[in-house]
C-alpha cells in the first residue's frame, strides 16, 4: 500500500499503514476551528454573538487557505484530481461564493436605503408626511432584501444531493480522507454560518439547534420563518419601529430619537458584518484560485 503524501513518515514504516495515522497538524487546527464554529452556530441569536461567530470561520478558512498552500495538500489533490469529490469541491467553492455576494449585496442595500433615511430625519423638511413617505420607501426596499434572501437560502437546499461525502472517496487512505472530510465540513460550516447570517439580515431565523444540520443533511426546504426577539436583532427592531411609524398617526419626538438610534444601531451592525463578508470573500476566492492552479496544473 502506498504512503500518504500528508503522513511522510510512514514511508519507512510501511508495516504501519493499517493502523490509524495521525492527521497534519494544520488538519488537526482546522476540526478545532470546525468545532468551535458548530458550538457558536448554537447560540448566534444577537449580532454580537453572530460576529464572534463570523470570526470563528474567518479563522477556519484561514487556516483552511494554509493547508491548501502545503506541498503535501497540493501532491494529494494532484493525485486526486480526476475523482468526482474534486467537482463536488470546486462547485461548492462557487456556491460559497455567490452566498457570501448575496450576503454582501443585501447588507450594501440595507446601508444605502438607511443612510438616505437618515438624512430625512436630520434635514427635518416636509415634515411628518415626507417622513412618512421615506419610511414606506424604506419598507419596500427591504421586502426586495428580504425576497433576495429567501431566494438565496432556497438555493442552498440544491448545493448537494447527499450530506455525505461522495461515493468515489471509499478506498481512500487515512490521510486522503481526513483531508476530504475537512474540505466538506468547512463547506457545511460555511455555508451554515453564511445561512445563519442571512436571516438575521432578514429580521428572521430557523431554530438554533436545526441550522448546522439543516445544510448538511440538504433534505428539508430552507426557509426564513421563525422570527427573532426584536431586542436581538438590529434589523428586526428597525422594521417594526418603521412598520410602528407608518401605522401610528400621532408620533412624538421621543419616537423619532428611538428611531434615530436604531438607525444608527444598525448601520454600525452592517458595517461589521460588511468587514468580515469582505474578508472571507477575498479568502475564498484565493482558495478557489489555489485549488484550480493544482487541478489545471
Amino acid at each position: 500500500m502506498a504512503s500518504s503524501p500528508l503522513n511522510p513518515k510512514s514511508r519507512s514504516h510501511g508495516r504501519s499503514n493499517s493502523l490509524p495515522s495521525r492527521p497534519h497538524p494544520l488538519i488537526l487546527k482546522c476540526n478545532e476551528h470546525l468545532d468551535s464554529l458548530r458550538a457558536s452556530n448554537e447560540t448566534s441569536s444577537s449580532s454580537s454573538l453572530l460576529h464572534n461567530q463570523i470570526g470563528g470561520l474567518q479563522d477556519l478558512i484561514e487556516c483552511v487557505e494554509k493547508l491548501i498552500q502545503l506541498s503535501l495538500t497540493k501532491d494529494v489533490l494532484f493525485h486526486e484530481r480526476h475523482e468526482n469529490w474534486v467537482d463536488e469541491l470546486l462547485n461548492g467553492s462557487l456556491k460559497l461564493l455567490d452566498v457570501c455576494t448575496a450576503a454582501k449585496d443585501a447588507l450594501l442595500h440595507t446601508k444605502e436605503c438607511t443612510r438616505e433615511l437618515q438624512s430625512i430625519i436630520r434635514r427635518k423638511r416636509g415634515g411628518e408626511r415626507e417622513l412618512t413617505s421615506e419610511i414606506k420607501k424604506f419598507l419596500t426596499s427591504r421586502k426586495v432584501v428580504k425576497k433576495a434572501i429567501s431566494k438565496a437560502l432556497a438555493n442552498l437546499n440544491g448545493t448537494s444531493k447527499n450530506g455525505n461525502i461522495s461515493s468515489s472517496t471509499t478506498n481512500k487512505d487515512h490521510q486522503t480522507m481526513a483531508l476530504i472530510s475537512l474540505l466538506h465540513d468547512v463547506e457545511v460550516g460555511t455555508l451554515s454560518t453564511f445561512q445563519t447570517l442571512l436571516q438575521f439580515i432578514s429580521g428572521s431565523t430557523q431554530p438554533k439547534y436545526n441550522s448546522w444540520l439543516s445544510i448538511s443533511k440538504l433534505i428539508q426546504p430552507i426557509r426564513v420563518g421563525c422570527s427573532l426577539v426584536a431586542d436581538e436583532n438590529e434589523f428586526a427592531q428597525v422594521d417594526l419601529a418603521l412598520q410602528s411609524f407608518v401605522f401610528t398617526k400621532n408620533c412624538k419626538f421621543e419616537d423619532i430619537n428611538n428611531l434615530q438610534n436604531q438607525l444608527k444601531k444598525m448601520e454600525s451592525c452592517i458595517q461589521d458584518f460588511e468587514e468580515g463578508l469582505e474578508f472571507l470573500f477575498r479568502h475564498m476566492i484565493k482558495i478557489r484560485v489555489s485549488l484550480l492552479n493544482v487541478f489545471n496544473h
